[in-house]
């Protein structure tokens, strides 16, 4: 600052900081008063604070950092003119010598205690002292330097990310209403950031969404990108999302041992999303995630809402009032539609577009899903969105009909296609049936000539909610990355589980066809090994022995 100074007197230095507070059990008291210290430390020394009478100046001076260095600080010549300050949820610690009440998390130590650094957020005896809020509020009492929040990113789902956003941004106008010298919230990271949440230790290839996704050929905007916008302009920003408080709110967050008996779900509050298909694989997991994400659903039968007849759909959106439908009910027996053309095209055709007219009248969003055998598999390369459908089956048919039915009815309607479903929630897919003859030691036909792009059915549930909350229409092509026969499939879930993959046999006598689907739109799905490997994680070899017996 001083050279800059020589140059241009009117330089001005604003310095970012990560700023939380660490919390401990009685007996690990001094670590965190040593490690509160130090949390200030950069912007103590900067300040010109850190004398001889600082309470790390010992410690300084033990580690090697010369009296007459530390005095250079003292003429406050590099006090920061605005302090910006970084805060997640992690931020924030409680040291607990306790370690066998956290069997989840790997002890730590100072070298002479042992004890678990555990997130602070978890602990439900400090919720009334921890928090962005507490925080800003000491760094202003301690230096009187204006303030700015220069990170407000938030790893986790869009809902999640426009609760932490609105929640900071909300904390901040209490704050300047108090008199705190708060200039500025900053939407970082704006184009998002790569294995953030492993503070970039390890190449795990994981990309956190900020305003801007950049999976797509150009970056595109997100929900984030609207709330920013009509912040900046000084306008309210509402999304039903927010009915809901975030997890950090939420009675579920904390650890077992300090957790309420049976948390209250808060799912039947707020605006919900109505999801048809209470009996299918699609609809179950759509629920699932749904209630695991905070956002108030309702989850339809048939004999509540019938999608082929109006007068059951417009009942259904009286009752509930919803502020977007999801589509998971249909025909799916793929095999059986050439024999029952009629009752497919009812569900598959007539049920999306009754469904699809209703929400277009009433302006809401709506999610219908498709699928990659509205393509006859003859391209020789992956299908984009732009590919125009080329069905060779009554299923394909139908659905290629529905797309067509559904984009007619205009509105805010998004269809998803997708392909050959597994997960560990259902035992209706080729995964599970490969996993449970293997694990009775039998062998396994599969096609080497056939190739799909296998679809992680809890991933596919996360960026469905991901597009609707970010307003997106149109068709999108939703799969696991990669391109894969039903041969080499079978034997990559051998191997990832520990069975013997020579049990995979080729199975001969079809022509060569691949209806893997790619996006032109973005790629939001993990990679298919990395999703083979959570489905593997999920679903313990022991389930699926017990369930082959």
């Amino acid at each position: 600052m001083a050279a800059l100074r020589a140059i241009n007197p009117a330089a001005r230095l604003v310095q970012t900081e990560d700023l939380g507070k660490t919390f401990a059990t009685a007996p690990l008291a001094h670590q965190a008063a040593h490690e509160n210290e130090r949390r200030w430390l950069s912007l103590d020394l900067l300040s010109g604070r850190v004398d001889g009478a600082h309470p790390l100046h010992r410690f300084l001076v033990d580690a090697g950092i010369t009296r007459a260095e530390l005095a250079s600080f003292e003429n406050r010549s590099a006090t920061p003119d605005l302090i910006g300050i970084n805060y997640y949820l992690t931020s924030e610690r409680f040291l607990d010598h306790r370690i066998h009440r956290y069997p989840d998390l790997e002890p730590g130590g100072n070298g002479h205690d042992v004890y678990v650094d555990a997130e602070a957020v978890r602990v439900a005896r400090l919720e009334g002292d921890s928090g962005i809020g507490f925080r800003l509020r000491e760094a202003w009492h301690r230096y009187g330097v204006p303030l700015a929040v220069t990170e407000v990113h938030h790893g986790c789902t869009r809902d999640e990310q426009l609760r932490w956003l609105i929640e900071i941004r909300d904390t901040c106008e209490q704050l300047r209403r108090e008199g705190v010298g708060l200039r500025a919230l900053t939407l970082w990271s704006l184009f998002g950031n790569m294995d953030w949440r492993s503070l970039i230790t390890r190449s795990d290839g994981v990309y956190d969404v900020g305003a801007f996704d950049i999976r797509a050929p150009r970056p595109r905007p997100t929900a984030i990108a609207a709330a920013g916008r009509a912040l900046a302009a000084g306008e309210r920003f509402d999304h039903p999302v927010l009915d809901m408080p975030g997890w950090w709110r939420r009675p579920g967050r904390f650890y077992d041992w300090c957790r309420e008996p049976s948390p209250q779900s808060l799912c039947g509050q707020g605006r919900k999303v109505l999801i048809t298909g209470e009996t299918g694989t699609l609809g179950m997991a759509l629920a699932r995630i749904a209630e695991r994400r905070g956002l108030p659903y309702h989850l339809t039968s048939r004999a509540e809402l019938d999608i082929c007849d109006p007068r059951s759909i417009a009942a259904a959106f009286d009752r509930h009032r919803p502020w977007a439908l999801v589509n998971a009910a249909g025909f799916v027996r793929v095999a059986d539609a050439e024999n029952e053309q009629a009752a497919c095209f009812a569900a598959n055709v007539t049920g999306a577009e009754n469904l699809a007219r209703e929400c277009a009248a009433r302006q809401l969003p709506f999610v219908t899903f498709s699928s990659d055998l509205v393509f006859d598999g003859r391209a020789g390369r992956r299908y984009r969105e732009s590919d125009p459908p080329s069905p060779t089956g009554a299923y394909g048919a139908s659905k290629a009909a529905a797309e067509a039915a559904v984009a007619l009815a205009g509105g805010k309607a998004l269809i998803v296609r997708t392909s050959a479903f597994f997960g560990p929630w259902d035992v209706h897919n080729f995964a599970w049936s490969v996993l449970g003859a293997l694990g009775r030691d039998e062998s396994v036909l599969a096609c080497p000539q056939t190739s799909v792009s296998p679809t992680f059915v809890p991933d596919l549930c996360h960026a469905v909610f991901d597009l609707l909350i970010d307003g997106e229409t149109g068709i999108w092509h939703l799969a696991n990355e990669g391109e894969i026969s039903w041969h080499e499939f079978a034997r990559l879930l051998a191997e990832g589980a520990g069975f013997d993959p020579g049990l995979v046999r080729a199975e001969e006598g079809t022509d060569r066809a691949s209806t893997a689907l790619a996006s032109e739109r973005g790629t939001l799905l993990r990679p298919l090994d990395r999703a083979v490997q959570a489905y593997l994680a999920d679903v313990a070899a022991a389930e699926w022995r017990l369930a082959a017996e």
